[in-house]
């Protein structure tokens, strides 16, 4: 037995950081506690993190920024801390955030970490599976674990790990506590092909995953509010159609987002830009665009226009195709008792002759002078399909994510335009490329429907 708790060493660890996201936030403390055959040792240390810390961070941590004025960058401690962790279990609450700041920190220095990574959050979940409750809070207050320093400071947090563990171990002894851990670090069977590496980078956080085949060829896209569980999850299903994604894939890519808000947007545009063969068939899009009204001898006429085309002026639609905009336009003939001729869709004689639908009582009249109400009843029909007008003056965002680290979902004409977490970076976002995508478009009116009152106005228009 290498310890009281496990057959492998372990190292239980905190951090504190600048913020939540570990490609633009700083470590500001580490906390370690080493256990392993001769015992447990503890070492933490300040880090200086090159950047301001926000002022909620410093409230909630202790940690401000005189404190860290003075303190060693994390280059400087990198390989200490490189060395208190190598060939031992990665153990931490809510894992994934400390191996993955870790990793970035390692990763700007081309330095490499890759352990198994055992997250107490999980191992709560297993353990007392009756209790709805398992933040480091939750435990402090029901078993009741006990602390002298700060309680959001680094070795603190990690020592009260030390604490659940005995807890832990004392309720359900070394081998049911061994067997928990060993269950939640086996991993699934990996495709052949792929890099486990790939797999260690994955993150618990919400986002977009894409499984690659030959050719660098999309073969499935998924979103997830963890994306690590999810991939893995694929793996596991013994379903055939899984079973032989598995064995194509070749690489995966993903793009973590600020929640299932930006994980959805991102996901729809993906699908319809890669048409990914393990996906659900998409609807395609073979020729964009929508009706326009022109009036012609007083006749109010339909007009197609390819979405390219499509100015200032009121159009009806998008249509995918042509002909789905002519299956539309004829139902609405035949519901409205419209008439072909006067709109344009049949040869009109030179005399006033009726159409073949008159003769069959399915046209008003219109073509032998009968109904003076055409053009409002087909104005009326078509005002279903009428594309709404950008109701603001510019871009407008959603707010998703922390309230302390909001990212702005930012939209405009109907586009989305992309995620920026400061203002400051919304100049450049508008001025990149932007496509109209029908799919997002569609998903974009419904949020807006559910989430208007969330909107934020940037002012920022062309």
């Amino acid at each position: 037995m290498n310890n009281p708790y496990f057959s492998f060493p372990l190292v239980l660890i905190d951090l504190e950081t600048t913020g939540a996201n570990p490609n633009t936030d700083r470590v500001t403390e580490v906390g370690i506690v080493q256990i392993d055959g001769q015992g447990s040792r503890s070492w933490s240390q300040l880090v200086n993190p090159g950047k301001e810390i926000p002022e909620f961070i410093q409230e909630l941590t202790g940690i401000s920024n005189e404190m860290v004025a003075d303190a060693p960058p994390f280059a400087e401690v990198a390989e200490q801390v490189l060395e208190q962790l190598q060939g031992r279990i990665f153990v931490a609450h809510n894992a994934r955030f400390d191996y993955g700041f870790l990793k970035q920190e390692f990763k700007r220095l081309d330095m490499r970490l890759q352990a198994q990574v055992l997250c107490t959050v999980k191992l709560s979940r297993k353990l007392y599976p009756v209790e709805h409750k398992h933040s480091l809070d939750a435990l402090i207050a029901r078993y009741g674990l006990t602390f002298s320093g700060g309680r959001h400071r680094a070795l603190t947090d990690a020592e009260l790990l030390q604490q659940f563990l005995d807890v832990a171990l004392k309720d359900h002894g070394f081998e049911a506590l061994h067997q928990a851990i060993a269950e939640l670090l086996r991993q699934p069977a990996l495709p052949p092909a792929l890099d486990p590496a790939q797999i260690d980078e994955l993150p618990e956080s919400s986002g977009v995953y894409i499984f690659y085949g030959t050719d660098d060829v999309a073969l499935y896209i998924g979103k997830n509010h963890n994306i690590r569980k999810r991939v893995l999850a694929h793996f596991s299903d013994a379903n055939p159609k899984e079973v032989q994604l598995a064995k194509r894939t070749q690489r995966l890519a993903w793009h973590e987002t600020s929640g299932e808000l930006g994980a959805v947007l991102l996901e729809t545009s993906l699908v319809s830009q890669l048409e990914p063969s393990y996906n659900p068939p998409q609807r395609r899009i073979k020729e964009l665009g929508a009706w326009r009204l022109v009036s012609k001898d007083d006749v109010l006429q339909p007009y197609w226009t390819p979405w390219a085309e499509v100015g200032a002026e009121p159009v009806f639609g998008p249509f995918r195709s042509r002909r789905e905009a002519a299956n539309v336009l004829n139902k609405m003939i035949d519901g409205h008792g419209l008439c072909r001729q006067i709109l344009g869709l049949e040869p009109k004689p030179k005399s006033m002759t009726p159409c073949s639908a008159f003769l069959e009582n399915r046209c008003r009249g219109a073509c032998v002078g009968r109904d003076i109400t055409h053009n409002a009843r087909f104005a009326a029909a078509m005002e279903r399909y009428r594309f709404p007008v950008w109701p603001y003056k510019g871009a407008v965002a959603l707010a998703e994510g922390p309230e302390w680290a909001p990212v702005l979902q930012v939209f405009d004409q109907w586009c989305y335009l992309g995620a920026i977490n400061h203002l400051d970076e919304l100049a450049s976002l508008m001025a990149k490329p932007r496509k109209f995508e029908l799919d997002v478009f569609k998903l974009i009116q419904k949020e807006f429907k559910k989430q208007g009152h969330r909107l934020q106005k940037l002012g920022c228009g062309e």
